[in-house]
Protein backbone atom coordinates (compact mmCIF):
# COMPACT_ATOMS: atom_id res chain seq x y z
CA UNK A 1 0.00 0.00 0.00
CA UNK A 2 2.79 2.38 0.88
CA UNK A 3 4.64 1.64 -2.37
CA UNK A 4 1.47 2.14 -4.44
CA UNK A 5 0.77 5.41 -2.64
CA UNK A 6 4.28 6.67 -3.34
CA UNK A 7 3.96 5.63 -6.99
CA UNK A 8 0.77 7.66 -7.39
CA UNK A 9 2.40 10.72 -5.86
CA UNK A 10 5.32 10.52 -8.26
CA UNK A 11 8.79 11.91 -7.64
CA UNK A 12 9.23 14.75 -5.17
CA UNK A 13 9.40 18.11 -6.99
CA UNK A 14 12.85 19.73 -7.04
CA UNK A 15 13.59 22.37 -4.44
CA UNK A 16 13.25 25.97 -5.57
CA UNK A 17 16.81 27.27 -5.94
CA UNK A 18 15.82 30.67 -7.30
CA UNK A 19 17.37 33.80 -5.83
CA UNK A 20 16.71 37.50 -6.17
CA UNK A 21 19.78 39.68 -6.65
CA UNK A 22 19.66 43.44 -7.14
CA UNK A 23 16.06 43.11 -8.26
CA UNK A 24 16.92 40.42 -10.82
CA UNK A 25 15.31 36.99 -10.48
CA UNK A 26 17.73 34.11 -11.05
CA UNK A 27 16.55 30.52 -11.55
CA UNK A 28 19.49 29.33 -9.42
CA UNK A 29 22.42 31.06 -7.73
CA UNK A 30 25.13 29.93 -10.19
CA UNK A 31 26.52 32.41 -12.73
CA UNK A 32 29.32 32.14 -15.27
CA UNK A 33 31.86 34.79 -14.35
CA UNK A 34 33.69 37.06 -16.77
CA UNK A 35 36.32 34.69 -18.17
CA UNK A 36 37.37 32.74 -21.27
CA UNK A 37 34.18 30.68 -20.92
CA UNK A 38 32.14 33.81 -21.63
CA UNK A 39 34.32 35.36 -24.30
CA UNK A 40 32.79 33.66 -27.34
CA UNK A 41 29.09 33.86 -28.17
CA UNK A 42 28.63 30.17 -28.99
CA UNK A 43 30.35 29.09 -25.78
CA UNK A 44 28.31 31.49 -23.66
CA UNK A 45 25.13 30.15 -25.27
CA UNK A 46 26.21 26.60 -24.49
CA UNK A 47 26.69 27.52 -20.85
CA UNK A 48 23.22 29.04 -20.58
CA UNK A 49 21.71 26.04 -22.36
CA UNK A 50 23.43 23.79 -19.81
CA UNK A 51 21.48 25.40 -16.96
CA UNK A 52 23.56 28.28 -15.63
CA UNK A 53 21.38 31.12 -14.37
CA UNK A 54 23.34 33.84 -16.07
CA UNK A 55 26.50 34.97 -17.76
CA UNK A 56 28.86 37.90 -17.34
CA UNK A 57 30.64 38.49 -20.62
CA UNK A 58 34.40 38.84 -20.39
CA UNK A 59 35.64 42.35 -19.65
CA UNK A 60 35.40 44.63 -22.67
CA UNK A 61 36.69 48.11 -23.49
CA UNK A 62 36.19 50.88 -26.00
CA UNK A 63 37.35 50.52 -29.58
CA UNK A 64 40.97 51.49 -30.00
CA UNK A 65 42.02 50.20 -26.59
CA UNK A 66 44.94 47.86 -27.39
CA UNK A 67 44.63 44.31 -26.04
CA UNK A 68 47.79 42.33 -26.77
CA UNK A 69 47.51 38.77 -25.47
CA UNK A 70 50.52 36.48 -25.03
CA UNK A 71 50.37 32.67 -25.38
CA UNK A 72 50.53 30.25 -23.70
CA UNK A 73 48.78 32.25 -21.02
CA UNK A 74 47.92 29.58 -18.46
CA UNK A 75 49.87 27.59 -15.92
CA UNK A 76 48.99 25.43 -12.97
CA UNK A 77 49.84 24.66 -9.39
CA UNK A 78 49.62 20.89 -8.93
CA UNK A 79 49.95 19.30 -5.52
CA UNK A 80 50.12 15.68 -4.36
CA UNK A 81 48.98 14.38 -7.73
CA UNK A 82 46.03 16.74 -8.02
CA UNK A 83 45.83 18.85 -11.15
CA UNK A 84 44.76 22.48 -11.11
CA UNK A 85 44.68 22.95 -7.36
CA UNK A 86 45.46 26.46 -8.50
CA UNK A 87 45.47 27.88 -12.01
CA UNK A 88 47.48 30.89 -13.07
CA UNK A 89 46.75 33.11 -16.03
CA UNK A 90 48.43 36.06 -17.69
CA UNK A 91 45.23 36.79 -19.57
CA UNK A 92 44.07 40.33 -20.09
CA UNK A 93 40.66 41.69 -20.93
CA UNK A 94 38.72 40.51 -23.96
CA UNK A 95 40.05 41.16 -27.45
CA UNK A 96 36.42 41.84 -28.38
CA UNK A 97 35.66 45.52 -27.95
CA UNK A 98 32.32 47.06 -27.08
CA UNK A 99 31.09 47.08 -30.70
CA UNK A 100 31.16 43.27 -30.65
CA UNK A 101 29.97 42.82 -27.08
CA UNK A 102 26.92 45.09 -27.41
CA UNK A 103 25.74 42.97 -30.35
CA UNK A 104 26.25 39.79 -28.32
CA UNK A 105 24.24 41.19 -25.45
CA UNK A 106 21.32 41.87 -27.77
CA UNK A 107 21.51 38.35 -29.21
CA UNK A 108 21.71 36.70 -25.80
CA UNK A 109 18.78 38.73 -24.46
CA UNK A 110 16.65 37.71 -27.44
CA UNK A 111 17.52 34.01 -27.04
CA UNK A 112 17.72 33.77 -23.24
CA UNK A 113 15.27 36.36 -21.98
CA UNK A 114 14.82 34.69 -18.58
CA UNK A 115 18.56 34.49 -17.87
CA UNK A 116 20.84 37.14 -16.42
CA UNK A 117 22.80 38.69 -19.28
CA UNK A 118 25.55 40.91 -17.90
CA UNK A 119 28.80 42.36 -19.17
CA UNK A 120 32.05 43.41 -17.55
CA UNK A 121 33.74 46.67 -18.51
CA UNK A 122 37.04 48.48 -18.08
CA UNK A 123 37.84 52.10 -18.95
CA UNK A 124 40.83 54.40 -18.84
CA UNK A 125 38.97 57.67 -18.29
CA UNK A 126 35.53 58.94 -17.34
CA UNK A 127 34.39 59.19 -20.96
CA UNK A 128 35.27 55.52 -21.56
CA UNK A 129 33.47 54.22 -18.49
CA UNK A 130 30.30 56.16 -19.17
CA UNK A 131 30.27 55.41 -22.90
CA UNK A 132 30.58 51.68 -22.21
CA UNK A 133 27.70 51.84 -19.76
CA UNK A 134 25.41 53.71 -22.11
CA UNK A 135 26.09 51.39 -25.03
CA UNK A 136 25.39 48.30 -22.94
CA UNK A 137 22.21 49.87 -21.58
CA UNK A 138 21.07 50.50 -25.15
CA UNK A 139 21.85 46.85 -25.98
CA UNK A 140 19.53 45.68 -23.17
CA UNK A 141 22.02 44.34 -20.63
CA UNK A 142 20.57 43.32 -17.23
CA UNK A 143 23.58 44.27 -15.13
CA UNK A 144 27.02 45.81 -15.53
CA UNK A 145 30.07 44.57 -13.65
CA UNK A 146 33.09 46.88 -13.50
CA UNK A 147 36.55 45.36 -13.34
CA UNK A 148 38.42 47.34 -10.71
CA UNK A 149 40.67 44.36 -9.98
CA UNK A 150 43.10 44.22 -12.91
CA UNK A 151 46.17 46.44 -13.49
CA UNK A 152 44.36 48.52 -16.07
CA UNK A 153 45.74 52.02 -15.85
CA UNK A 154 46.32 54.34 -12.94
CA UNK A 155 43.32 56.71 -13.13
CA UNK A 156 45.61 59.22 -11.45
CA UNK A 157 46.92 56.63 -8.99
CA UNK A 158 50.16 54.60 -8.99
CA UNK A 159 50.85 53.30 -12.54
CA UNK A 160 50.15 49.60 -12.92
CA UNK A 161 48.12 49.36 -9.72
CA UNK A 162 44.62 47.98 -9.58
CA UNK A 163 41.89 50.56 -9.39
CA UNK A 164 40.37 48.86 -6.34
CA UNK A 165 43.65 49.26 -4.46
CA UNK A 166 42.74 52.90 -3.92
CA UNK A 167 39.62 53.80 -1.94
CA UNK A 168 39.60 57.31 -3.40
CA UNK A 169 39.82 56.11 -7.01
CA UNK A 170 37.28 53.36 -6.37
CA UNK A 171 34.68 55.78 -5.04
CA UNK A 172 35.31 58.29 -7.82
CA UNK A 173 35.04 55.86 -10.73
CA UNK A 174 32.10 54.04 -9.16
CA UNK A 175 30.32 57.39 -9.10
CA UNK A 176 31.02 57.91 -12.81
CA UNK A 177 29.65 54.50 -13.68
CA UNK A 178 26.53 54.79 -11.55
CA UNK A 179 25.81 58.26 -12.89
CA UNK A 180 25.63 56.81 -16.40
CA UNK A 181 23.88 53.59 -15.34
CA UNK A 182 20.96 55.20 -13.55
CA UNK A 183 18.55 52.44 -12.50
CA UNK A 184 20.64 49.72 -14.18
CA UNK A 185 22.31 47.57 -11.46
CA UNK A 186 26.08 47.98 -11.15
CA UNK A 187 28.53 45.57 -9.52
CA UNK A 188 32.11 46.58 -8.74
CA UNK A 189 34.60 43.70 -8.89
CA UNK A 190 37.31 44.25 -6.28
CA UNK A 191 40.62 42.61 -5.40
CA UNK A 192 41.64 40.92 -2.13
CA UNK A 193 45.14 42.34 -2.67
CA UNK A 194 44.66 45.31 -0.33
CA UNK A 195 45.50 46.24 3.24
CA UNK A 196 41.87 46.82 4.22
CA UNK A 197 39.16 45.31 2.01
CA UNK A 198 36.46 46.84 4.20
CA UNK A 199 37.71 50.32 3.32
CA UNK A 200 37.45 49.47 -0.40
CA UNK A 201 33.97 47.97 0.02
CA UNK A 202 32.83 51.09 1.83
CA UNK A 203 34.20 53.18 -1.05
CA UNK A 204 32.16 51.07 -3.47
CA UNK A 205 29.05 51.75 -1.43
CA UNK A 206 29.84 55.44 -1.06
CA UNK A 207 30.23 55.67 -4.83
CA UNK A 208 26.66 54.45 -5.26
CA UNK A 209 27.16 50.92 -6.60
CA UNK A 210 24.33 48.45 -6.10
CA UNK A 211 26.65 45.62 -5.05
CA UNK A 212 30.13 44.22 -5.40
CA UNK A 213 31.85 41.08 -6.61
CA UNK A 214 34.30 39.61 -4.13
CA UNK A 215 36.62 38.99 -5.45
CA UNK A 216 39.15 38.11 -8.15
CA UNK A 217 42.39 36.27 -8.82
CA UNK A 218 45.41 36.82 -6.59
CA UNK A 219 48.75 38.01 -8.06
CA UNK A 220 51.19 35.11 -7.94
CA UNK A 221 54.32 33.54 -9.39
CA UNK A 222 53.12 30.07 -10.32
CA UNK A 223 56.41 28.21 -10.09
CA UNK A 224 59.94 28.03 -11.45
CA UNK A 225 61.56 25.34 -13.61
CA UNK A 226 64.61 24.54 -11.50
CA UNK A 227 66.59 23.35 -14.53
CA UNK A 228 66.12 26.50 -16.64
CA UNK A 229 65.09 28.89 -13.84
CA UNK A 230 62.29 30.18 -16.05
CA UNK A 231 58.99 30.77 -14.20
CA UNK A 232 55.68 29.42 -15.49
CA UNK A 233 54.24 30.03 -17.98
CA UNK A 234 57.34 30.09 -20.16
CA UNK A 235 57.19 32.22 -23.31
CA UNK A 236 60.52 31.91 -25.08
CA UNK A 237 62.32 31.79 -21.73
CA UNK A 238 60.42 34.74 -20.27
CA UNK A 239 57.44 34.95 -17.92
CA UNK A 240 55.53 37.34 -15.69
CA UNK A 241 53.26 37.26 -12.66
CA UNK A 242 49.96 35.40 -13.03
CA UNK A 243 46.52 35.76 -11.53
CA UNK A 244 46.01 32.73 -9.27
CA UNK A 245 42.53 31.16 -9.34
CA UNK A 246 40.94 27.84 -8.45
CA UNK A 247 40.55 25.92 -5.17
CA UNK A 248 43.80 27.33 -3.78
CA UNK A 249 42.23 30.77 -3.28
CA UNK A 250 38.92 29.70 -1.70
CA UNK A 251 40.09 30.52 1.86
CA UNK A 252 41.02 34.04 0.72
CA UNK A 253 37.61 34.46 -0.90
CA UNK A 254 35.80 33.28 2.23
CA UNK A 255 37.72 35.74 4.38
CA UNK A 256 37.19 38.61 1.91
CA UNK A 257 33.44 38.04 1.67
CA UNK A 258 33.08 37.57 5.43
CA UNK A 259 34.94 40.79 6.24
CA UNK A 260 32.79 42.80 3.86
CA UNK A 261 29.54 41.19 5.03
CA UNK A 262 30.40 41.85 8.67
CA UNK A 263 31.16 45.53 8.20
CA UNK A 264 29.49 46.94 5.06
CA UNK A 265 25.79 46.65 4.21
CA UNK A 266 26.04 45.90 0.49
CA UNK A 267 24.96 42.86 -1.59
CA UNK A 268 27.84 40.55 -2.50
CA UNK A 269 28.30 38.28 -5.50
CA UNK A 270 30.84 35.64 -4.47
CA UNK A 271 33.69 34.73 -6.80
CA UNK A 272 36.99 32.88 -6.43
CA UNK A 273 37.92 29.26 -5.80
CA UNK A 274 34.44 27.75 -5.82
CA UNK A 275 34.25 24.28 -7.40
CA UNK A 276 31.55 22.30 -5.57
CA UNK A 277 28.12 22.76 -4.01
CA UNK A 278 29.75 22.56 -0.57
CA UNK A 279 32.08 25.41 -1.49
CA UNK A 280 29.01 27.38 -2.54
CA UNK A 281 27.25 26.74 0.78
CA UNK A 282 30.35 27.96 2.63
CA UNK A 283 30.35 31.15 0.59
CA UNK A 284 26.64 31.72 1.15
CA UNK A 285 27.16 31.23 4.87
CA UNK A 286 29.65 34.11 5.05
CA UNK A 287 27.42 36.53 3.15
CA UNK A 288 27.45 35.93 -0.62
CA UNK A 289 24.03 36.13 -2.34
CA UNK A 290 25.04 34.20 -5.47
CA UNK A 291 28.09 32.42 -6.88
CA UNK A 292 30.24 33.20 -9.90
CA UNK A 293 32.42 30.39 -11.24
CA UNK A 294 35.27 30.35 -13.75
CA UNK A 295 38.16 27.91 -13.19
CA UNK A 296 36.03 24.88 -12.29
CA UNK A 297 34.09 25.33 -15.54
CA UNK A 298 37.32 25.53 -17.53
CA UNK A 299 38.50 22.33 -15.82
CA UNK A 300 35.35 20.20 -15.73
CA UNK A 301 32.94 21.79 -18.20
CA UNK A 302 29.54 23.44 -18.04
CA UNK A 303 27.77 20.29 -16.79
CA UNK A 304 29.13 20.79 -13.29
CA UNK A 305 26.12 23.03 -12.82
CA UNK A 306 24.04 19.84 -12.51
CA UNK A 307 26.15 18.71 -9.56
CA UNK A 308 26.03 22.20 -8.06
CA UNK A 309 22.25 22.34 -8.22
CA UNK A 310 21.56 18.77 -7.10
CA UNK A 311 24.11 18.92 -4.28
CA UNK A 312 22.76 22.23 -3.02
CA UNK A 313 19.17 21.01 -3.27
CA UNK A 314 19.89 17.82 -1.33
CA UNK A 315 21.76 19.76 1.35
CA UNK A 316 18.90 22.23 1.76
CA UNK A 317 16.33 19.43 2.07
CA UNK A 318 18.46 17.67 4.66
CA UNK A 319 18.94 20.84 6.69
CA UNK A 320 15.40 22.16 6.25
CA UNK A 321 16.29 25.33 4.35
CA UNK A 322 13.44 26.50 2.12
CA UNK A 323 15.38 29.10 0.13
CA UNK A 324 19.02 29.76 -0.64
CA UNK A 325 18.66 33.10 1.14
CA UNK A 326 18.08 31.19 4.39
CA UNK A 327 21.75 30.14 4.33
CA UNK A 328 23.19 33.60 3.68
CA UNK A 329 25.22 34.87 6.65
CA UNK A 330 24.72 31.80 8.85
CA UNK A 331 28.43 31.59 9.68
CA UNK A 332 28.95 35.27 10.44
CA UNK A 333 27.87 35.18 14.15
CA UNK A 334 30.57 32.57 14.71
CA UNK A 335 33.39 34.82 13.45
CA UNK A 336 34.92 36.93 16.22
CA UNK A 337 38.16 38.73 16.99
CA UNK A 338 40.93 36.65 18.53
CA UNK A 339 40.50 38.27 21.95
CA UNK A 340 36.86 37.11 22.00
CA UNK A 341 37.69 33.42 21.49
CA UNK A 342 37.00 31.10 24.45
CA UNK A 343 40.00 29.91 26.45
CA UNK A 344 39.74 26.25 27.50
CA UNK A 345 41.74 23.10 28.17
CA UNK A 346 41.80 20.73 25.17
CA UNK A 347 43.51 17.35 24.76
CA UNK A 348 44.11 15.02 21.83
CA UNK A 349 42.22 11.72 21.79
CA UNK A 350 43.22 8.87 19.45
CA UNK A 351 40.83 6.01 18.66
CA UNK A 352 42.95 2.85 18.80
CA UNK A 353 40.41 0.85 16.79
CA UNK A 354 40.80 3.24 13.85
CA UNK A 355 44.53 3.90 14.15
CA UNK A 356 46.68 2.30 11.44
CA UNK A 357 49.95 2.91 13.27
CA UNK A 358 51.45 5.09 10.55
CA UNK A 359 53.18 7.38 13.05
CA UNK A 360 52.35 10.58 11.19
CA UNK A 361 50.82 12.17 14.29
CA UNK A 362 53.90 11.19 16.31
CA UNK A 363 56.29 12.83 13.86
CA UNK A 364 54.13 15.94 13.55
CA UNK A 365 53.94 16.40 17.32
CA UNK A 366 57.61 15.57 17.80
CA UNK A 367 58.91 18.04 15.21
CA UNK A 368 56.15 20.63 15.03
CA UNK A 369 54.12 20.31 18.21
CA UNK A 370 54.86 19.72 21.88
CA UNK A 371 56.44 16.25 22.17
CA UNK A 372 53.15 15.01 23.59
CA UNK A 373 52.84 11.79 21.52
CA UNK A 374 55.01 8.72 21.90
CA UNK A 375 54.84 5.37 20.09
CA UNK A 376 54.18 2.14 21.98
CA UNK A 377 54.28 -0.97 19.76
CA UNK A 378 53.28 1.16 16.72
CA UNK A 379 50.42 2.75 18.63
CA UNK A 380 50.50 6.49 19.42
CA UNK A 381 50.05 7.43 23.08
CA UNK A 382 49.14 10.96 24.22
CA UNK A 383 50.80 12.49 27.28
CA UNK A 384 48.10 14.80 28.69
CA UNK A 385 50.66 16.72 30.73
CA UNK A 386 52.41 17.83 27.53
CA UNK A 387 49.44 18.04 25.14
CA UNK A 388 48.13 21.58 24.75
CA UNK A 389 45.41 20.68 22.25
CA UNK A 390 46.90 22.48 19.24
CA UNK A 391 45.20 20.05 16.83
CA UNK A 392 48.21 19.36 14.58
CA UNK A 393 47.96 15.59 15.07
CA UNK A 394 44.31 15.62 14.03
CA UNK A 395 45.06 17.62 10.89
CA UNK A 396 47.88 15.34 9.74
CA UNK A 397 46.16 12.01 10.48
CA UNK A 398 45.24 10.19 7.23
CA UNK A 399 42.28 8.36 8.84
CA UNK A 400 39.00 10.24 9.12
CA UNK A 401 37.72 10.63 12.70
CA UNK A 402 40.64 8.73 14.19
CA UNK A 403 41.86 11.73 16.18
CA UNK A 404 39.63 14.27 17.90
CA UNK A 405 40.13 17.10 20.36
CA UNK A 406 38.40 16.71 23.71
CA UNK A 407 37.46 19.73 25.81
CA UNK A 408 38.49 19.00 29.39
CA UNK A 409 37.51 22.28 31.05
Amino acid sequence: MTGASQSKRGPEPPLDLSVSFLGIELENPFILSAAPSTDELDIACAGLDAGWAGVILKTTSVEGNPVSLAYPMMSTMDWAGRRLVGMGNIDLISEHHIDVVEKRVAILKSEFGSKLIAASIMGQKQEDWQSLVQRLKDAGVDLIECSFSCPQGSMGERPGAMLAQSAEATEKVTGWVKEAAGDLPVLIKITPQVTDVVEIAQAVKNGGADGLTASNSVPALMGVDIETFVPAPSLDQYSTYSGLTGPAIKPLTLRTVAEIARHVDIPISGNGGISTWKDAVELFSVGARNIQICTAVMHYGFRIVDDLKSGLSNYMKRRGFGRVSDIVGKALPHIVDHDSLPRRTVKSRIKSDLCIGCGVCYVACRDGGHLAISMDDRQPVVDDDKCVGCGLCMLTCPVSDCISMEVIT
